[in-house]
């Protein structure tokens, strides 16, 4: 029996690092059913396996328990949801404020699931070097947003290399989840950051402003500084799961932060009387955006379509 780490997932093979840094190919023994939850993947990247050798194959035949993990719905219509990467050490969402655009709503998604796991986020803002004053302005409106929160902002340019040793250096030493929707420069800016992997990287539609999927699996790759990067397919929509609604404001650091001060215990922030995050977007300490993604993930059906 030996132990190891899953560094690609394929769907039906999976790629696993042992204890002494030997590469093995493996597939999995049985069915997995992992903390009852119906996902499509039952082992992804980032978790700890014991393998052993059956028939002249290597066979996955325990999962070790998860420190953490983020999920997401599988796709618009599926009740399944996908394990997107565990274990991780930290996540950072890339943003693009146009070519493609990123939306408030997908970024708040993303940020409330990483909250509900307790996997602290970074923002990185990338392909500055495009940007005309309009999308800088936006730009510094979003910045402000999330860093008053608490969340760490990178600006970079992954094309040009801009800020790119700040990026290393939040990097170092753990395990880093990248995600964010194709064509944000996912790909392009771990090239950069890890010369040698040659990730394929893809143009933008300029008929949609979006980008075309190059990641079609999770990986993970080493990093000859320190730490592990793991790239994720690109995501267009960010469904929740898993979360109760009256959980929900939990993972809105401002929102439940200001909650202590309603009426009611009880309170949704929705119809309620001397409601203080009401009166807090309205004076604008809580950011109106933030609030409308609050709102659109506690009232949205759980077979709705997951948004973008």
């Amino acid at each position: 029996m030996k132990e190891g780490l899953i560094i690609k997932s394929t769907g039906s093979w999976y790629t696993v690092k042992s204890n002494d840094g030997v590469i093995h190919n493996c597939r999995i023994k049985g069915r997995f059913r992992m903390d009852g939850i119906r996902t499509t993947n039952p082992i992804s990247v980032g978790d700890k396996v014991d393998f052993q050798e059956e028939n002249e194959a290597n066979v996955i035949v325990k999962i070790h328990d998860r420190k953490n993990y983020i999920i997401r719905k599988s796709s618009n219509l599926s009740k399944h949801s996908q394990i997107i990467a565990a274990n991780i050490d930290q996540a950072f969402l890339i943003v693009t404020v146009n070519y493609p655009l990123t939306t408030t709503t997908f970024i708040d998604r993303f940020l409330a699931a990483a909250e509900a796991y307790r996997i602290p986020v970074n923002l990185i803002f990338n392909k500055i070097d495009r940007y005309r004053p309009n999308d800088l302005t936006r730009l510094g409106e979003l910045k402000f947003t999330y860093e008053k929160i608490g969340y760490k902002c990178f600006e970079i340019s992954a094309k040009q290399g801009t800020h790119l040793d700040i990026i290393r250096e939040a990097l170092k030493g753990k395990i880093n989840l990248l995600s964010g929707h194709s064509g944000v420069g996912k790909s392009t800016l771990i090239n950069a950051i890890q010369p040698g992997l040659d990730l394929k990287t893809g143009e933008i539609s300029e008929a949609h402003s979006q980008g075309k999927h190059t990641t079609t699996f999770s990986e993970m790759f080493e990093l000859d500084f320190g730490g592990y990067i793991i790239d994720t397919p690109g995501i267009r929509g960010f469904g929740t799961i898993d979360m109760e609604k009256e959980e929900m404001s939990h993972f809105f650091p401002e929102i439940f932060k200001t909650s202590a001060n309603c009426q009611f215990n009880n309170c949704t922030h929705v119809h309620e009387p001397k409601c203080a995050v009401k009166a807090a977007v309205e004076i604008g300490e809580i950011c109106i955006t933030r609030y409308e993604s609050y709102l659109g993930m506690i009232m949205e059906d759980e077979n709705s379509k997951y948004r973008i």
